[in-house]
């Protein structure tokens, strides 16, 4: 028969022992040690000052008069440490965590959750701290949805219509974009540089309407009147009778009006027309950054009444690129908004 008991290992009195009360005082303090099992922290080395009836689980590398006993449980008592190995599946409390944990194959981890009905929490979080806002809170590199043998909805549900119910996208904890239902029943994605100041993106009405409130788009004109621009001089704009997405008039043009600034780099469609009054013969070119001719109106237009010519077209522009129109030959044109203009809006 073993020495000891197979559990606990605390040693047996064997007939005719002497000194009968020390190996039953031994057997005693392994037992006030593993009963209701709670531990203070995982250390690697031994605490000072340290109380008695204290437990501590054995890190790894243990140092000190903990050396060799990595794994193990130090229970103090009496002014010593006495070291117990635990076995597969004892439970115990961790004081520095607060959390119930179970000892499996060779560590001691957290317990299971327990099974539906009875889980109800107030809080959980995996690998991060919940709080009374983020009563889930997660921290992983991803996290999986799976269907249970068809679909799978993630829902979000709000109170009222003029509550939020959306998904936020941060970086720096610092929201950059947005979508969902945010303070109407309109589904939108929204979209900041600074987590302040927000814009609309895209926008479909609780009807189904979709619009995109920031597409660039402009409808921009000279000054109204009209005038006969000499060969080989350029005119600007003075008025944008439809401005989305931050078009703004830049530096001046020196035949008229100023430069037409793109806000957005992207693939633009574009309109060009123009009303003519008189002309022995002419071209009017859309010109980018002042070279490069985008598109033209060509024609000889007799003194038979007003004439109305367009042309559109696509083309790739940059943030910051600029628009005029270039003038060859001669023509009266009349010039303003409906007259002669141009359109612009990103494809």
């Amino acid at each position: 028969m073993s020495d000891t008991t197979v559990n606990l290992q605390m040693p047996y009195i064997l007939p005719s022992q002497a000194q009968k009360h020390v190996t039953h005082n031994e057997a005693l303090q392994r037992l006030d040690a593993v009963t209701q099992l709670v531990i203070q922290a995982q250390l690697a080395a031994p605490p000072f000052p340290v109380g008695e009836g204290t437990c501590f689980a054995v890190g790894p590398a243990a140092t000190g008069d903990w050396s060799g006993k990595s794994g193990q449980i130090a229970f103090r008592q009496d002014g010593a440490w006495i070291f117990i190995t635990p076995r597969e599946g004892w439970q115990a409390w961790f004081v520095d965590s607060a959390q119930p944990v179970v000892f499996v194959s060779g560590a001691w981890t957290s317990l299971s959750l327990p099974a539906p009905p009875d889980l109800l929490l107030d809080r959980l979080g995996i690998a991060a701290t919940a709080d009374d806002t983020n009563r889930l809170a997660i921290a992983s590199p991803a996290s999986l949805f799976n269907n249970a043998g068809s679909g799978h909805q993630l829902k979000i549900n709000k109170s009222g219509s003029t509550d939020t119910a959306s998904l936020m996208f941060q970086s720096g904890w610092q929201g950059h974009a947005e979508m969902g239902l945010a303070g109407n029943n309109d589904f939108s994605v929204k979209v900041s540089p600074d987590g302040g100041s927000w814009k609309t993106a895209l926008q479909i009405s609780a009807n189904g309407a979709v619009s995109m409130p920031h597409r660039p788009a402009v409808r921009a004109a000279p000054l109204d009147g009209i005038r006969t621009p000499a060969s080989g001089t350029q005119t600007g704009f003075s008025s944008l009778a439809i401005n989305r997405g931050d078009f703004t008039l830049g530096a001046a043009v020196a035949g008229d009006g100023a430069r037409l600034v793109i806000p957005t780099a992207g693939l633009y469609l574009l309109s060009l027309s123009a009303r003519i009054l008189s002309s022995s013969g002419h071209r009017i070119a859309l010109i980018v950054n002042g070279t490069t001719t985008l598109l033209t109106l060509d024609g000889v237009h007799a003194d038979s009444g007003p004439a109305s010519q367009s042309v559109t077209g696509l083309a790739a522009l940059e943030s910051g690129d600029w628009l005029t129109l270039g003038h060859t030959g001669t023509a009266a044109i009349e010039f303003g908004t409906g007259k002669t203009e141009i359109i612009a809006i990103m494809a």
